[in-house]
C-alpha cells in the first residue's frame, strides 16, 4: 500500500462537477423558500417546514464546503476550491440571514410553541429539542433579526476573510533550510512535519526557517490576530445590551461546558505543571541535553544506543492500528478497513498541502475523511490513530438526525485522544525490552508535555492577548514578548527557549470561527483518560457503553454526558486529579525504566 490520497467521488466526481451547480441551485431555492413564508414562522407548520428547509440546505451546503475544502487542503495555491469556498461562505450567510428570524422566533417563544414544533415525524425537526434549548441561552444577548442578519452578512467578508488570508499565507510560504552549507526548500506544512519526525538534524534548521518566515511576515499574522480579536470584542459589546459578554463566553458555550468546569481543570492543571514539565526533562534527558528545545519538543524519541527510530510505512501503521482498535471491539478494526478500502484517508506528502491534520465528513453521506501530511514517524502513527478516533466518532452517529451530531470540541477529542491510548497501550503490550518500552511511554511523555503545557501556553497566552486588545492592537513585538512570558511560566526548567513567534506559526489562533481553539484539547486529554480506565472496569459491557457515550456527545451539556456516564462532577478538582495521576504513573515508570540498567 502506497502513502494514500482521497477519493472524493462519493460526494461529486470534481470541482468541476454539474451537479455542484444543481446542489447550489437547491440551496438557493431553499433560502428562496424561508423569506416566501417568513411572514407565517410563528406558525408551527411553517416553522417546521423552515427547519426542514434549514437541514435540507445545511447538510447540501456543508458537503459543498467539504469537497472544496478538501482539494484547497491538499493544495493551497487551488484556484477552483478556493473560488468555491467563497462561493459557499457566501451562501451559508445567506443562509444564515434568512433563517434567522425563524430562529429568533424559536428563541423567544414560549415553551407550548417549541414543544408543538418538536412533535413531528421528521427526525430532523423532532431532533432539534437540544439545539433549540442551546439558542435560548443565548436570548438576553441575542440581536435584532436585523443586526443578526446584518452580522451574517458582514462576516464573509469581513471576520472570515482574514482566516482565509492566514490559509493562504501559510498554504503558499517557501522556506529555507540551511542544511550544512546547502538550501532545502520546502513548503510550509513540509517544514513544519519535519519537527514531529525523526530527522533530528534538520529540526533546527526547520525550526529556524519557520521563525524566519514568520518574522517576515509578522505584520501580516499580527494584522490577522488583531482583527479577529477586534472584531469578537466589538460583536461582544453590541451584544451586552442587558448583560456583558465576556470573550469566553461564545467559547464556553460552543463547548458547552461551564465556567466553573473550566476554571478547576485549568487550575487543577497549573497545581500540577511539575507533571509536564517532569515529562520533558525527561525527554531532554534522551536527547542527551539539560532541557528540551523548542524545534525538539514535538520529535519523536531519539534511538537508544546503535539503534534507529522506527520509521513506519503506511501499511504497516494501519495494521498496527486495526489490531489495537480490534482489542477493544472487532467493528472498530472493521471501520478501519473501510476508511481505506474507500479512499478516505488522504496522507501523502505534496509541496502545497496545509499544515495540520483534522478528521471531516460528508453531510450528505456521512463518510468520514482524514488529512494529514505521512512521513512515517511514531509521531505520526498517533497522529493517524488520533484522526480515526474522530472518524469512528462521527461513523457511530451516522444513522442519527444531523442535529443531533453536531457535538462540541471538548467532547470531539475523547474519541480522539481515546484512540491514541489504545494504541499506544497496544504497543506497549507489544514490548518485549525495556528499549520498546521506553519507546512506548514516550508517546506519553510527549502527549503530557504537549496536552499539559503547551495547551495551557495557547489558552493563557489568548486569554491574556484578548484582556489586552480589549484596549487597542498589538504590535508583532508585543505579541512575542506575551507569547515568551507564557511558554517560560509553564514550562520552566523543561524549556527555557520559547517559541517567541508561536502564535504566528501556530494555525490555530487564526481561525476565523472560533476563538480559544486550545483548551478543548486538555479537557479531551484528560476526560478521555477517565473513559479509557472504565475499559477496565467494565470488560465486555465497555465497547457498547462507550458508543452510547460518543452518541450522546451532540445533544448533551459536557457536565451531563460526565454525570451520566461516569458519574462524576467537571466542577471538581477530583475528576481532573485522578486523570493526572494516571499520567504522573506512567511518567514515573518511563524514568524508572530509564534509570534502569539494561
Amino acid at each position: 500500500m502506497t502513502t494514500p490520497s482521497w477519493d472524493l467521488s462519493i460526494a461529486y466526481r470534481g470541482l468541476d462537477d454539474s451537479k455542484i451547480e444543481q446542489d447550489i441551485e437547491l440551496i438557493e431555492q431553499c433560502i428562496e423558500l424561508l423569506h416566501l413564508h417568513v411572514e407565517k414562522r410563528d406558525t408551527v407548520i411553517a416553522m417546521q417546514n423552515a427547519i426542514q428547509t434549514s437541514e435540507a440546505a445545511g447538510t447540501l451546503l456543508g458537503t459543498i464546503h467539504t469537497f472544496a475544502n478538501c482539494h484547497a487542503s491538499v493544495d493551497a495555491t487551488h484556484t477552483e476550491a478556493k473560488q468555491l469556498l467563497g462561493r459557499v461562505a457566501k451562501l451559508n450567510s445567506e443562509m444564515s440571514q434568512a433563517f434567522s428570524p425563524y430562529e429568533d422566533t424559536l428563541v423567544h417563544a414560549d415553551v407550548d410553541f417549541i414543544t408543538k414544533v418538536l412533535d413531528h415525524t421528521s427526525p430532523d425537526v423532532a431532533g432539534q429539542g437540544f439545539a433549540i434549548e442551546s439558542s435560548r441561552k443565548l436570548a438576553a444577548t441575542r440581536l435584532s433579526v436585523a443586526e443578526e442578519q446584518l452580522l451574517a452578512a458582514m462576516e464573509v467578508d469581513g471576520r472570515d476573510a482574514w482566516g482565509r488570508l492566514y490559509d493562504n499565507l501559510t498554504g503558499s510560504l517557501k522556506l529555507s533550510l540551511q542544511l550544512e552549507g546547502e538550501e532545502e526548500e520546502l513548503g510550509f506544512s513540509q517544514a513544519a512535519s519535519l519537527l514531529y519526525g525523526s530527522e533530528f538534524d534538520k529540526q533546527e534548521p526547520a525550526w529556524r526557517a519557520v521563525q524566519q518566515a514568520m518574522e517576515t511576515h509578522q505584520e501580516s499574522f499580527a494584522s490577522i490576530l488583531n482583527a479577529l480579536a477586534g472584531w469578537r470584542l466589538t460583536e461582544n459589546k453590541k451584544r451586552s445590551k442587558i448583560c456583558d459578554v465576556h470573550f469566553l463566553a461564545p467559547s464556553l458555550h460552543g463547548s458547552r461546558i461551564v465556567p466553573e468546569t473550566l476554571d478547576t481543570m485549568m487550575a487543577t492543571a497549573k497545581a500540577n505543571r511539575s507533571v509536564g514539565q517532569k515529562a520533558g526533562l525527561l525527554m531532554a534527558k534522551v536527547h542527551g541535553l539539560g532541557e528540551m528545545k523548542p524545534w525538539n519538543h514535538l520529535a519523536a524519541m531519539p534511538p537508544l544506543g546503535d539503534a534507529e527510530s522506527k520509521v513506519y510505512p503506511f501499511d504497516e501503521a494501519i495494521d498496527v492500528i486495526k489490531t489495537a482498535f480490534a482489542e477493544v471491539n472487532p467493528e472498530m478494526a472493521q471501520f478501519v478497513d473501510l476508511m481505506v478500502e474507500n479512499g478516505w484517508i488522504d496522507a501523502a506528502p505534496a509541496p502545497n498541502k496545509r499544515l495540520g491534520a483534522y478528521c471531516t465528513k460528508f453531510a450528505a453521506t456521512r463518510s468520514p475523511l482524514v488529512f494529514m501530511t505521512w512521513s512515517g514517524s511514531r509521531s505520526d502513527l498517533m497522529t493517524l490513530a488520533h484522526e480515526l478516533g474522530h472518524a469512528f466518532h462521527n461513523w457511530v452517529m451516522r444513522d442519527m438526525p444531523l442535529c443531533q451530531t453536531r457535538y462540541p470540541m471538548t467532547l470531539a477529542e475523547t474519541a480522539s485522544i481515546f484512540a491514541e491510548n489504545i494504541v499506544r497501550d497496544h504497543l506497549l503490550k507489544q514490548a518485549e525490552t525495556r528499549d520498546e518500552k521506553l519507546e512506548m511511554l514516550w508517546e506519553e511523555l510527549s502527549s503530557s508535555l504537549a496536552l499539559m503545557i503547551n495547551i495551557p501556553v495557547r489558552f493563557e497566552f489568548e486569554k491574556a492577548f484578548y484582556e489586552q486588545r480589549e484596549k487597542g492592537e498589538l504590535t508583532a513585538k508585543q505579541l512575542c514578548d506575551l507569547m515568551e512570558k507564557t511558554w517560560k511560566a509553564w514550562y520552566g526548567e523543561a524549556m527555557s527557549e520559547a517559541d517567541p513567534y508561536f502564535w504566528a506559526s501556530k494555525l490555530h489562533f487564526s481561525i476565523s470561527q472560533v476563538s480559544f481553539y486550545n483548551y478543548p484539547y486538555l479537557f479531551g486529554y484528560l476526560f478521555s483518560k477517565g473513559v479509557y480506565a472504565q475499559r477496565e472496569v467494565k470488560g465486555e459491557r465497555f465497547y457498547s457503553d462507550y458508543v452510547a457515550l460518543l452518541r450522546d456527545t451532540g445533544s448533551m451539556m459536557a457536565e451531563d454526558v460526565v454525570a451520566k456516564h461516569l458519574g462524576m462532577d467537571l466542577t471538581e478538582a477530583d475528576f481532573w486529579q485522578q486523570s493526572i495521576d494516571m499520567v504522573s504513573a506512567q511518567i514515573d515508570e518511563f524514568e524508572r525504566l530509564l534509570n534502569q540498567e539494561d
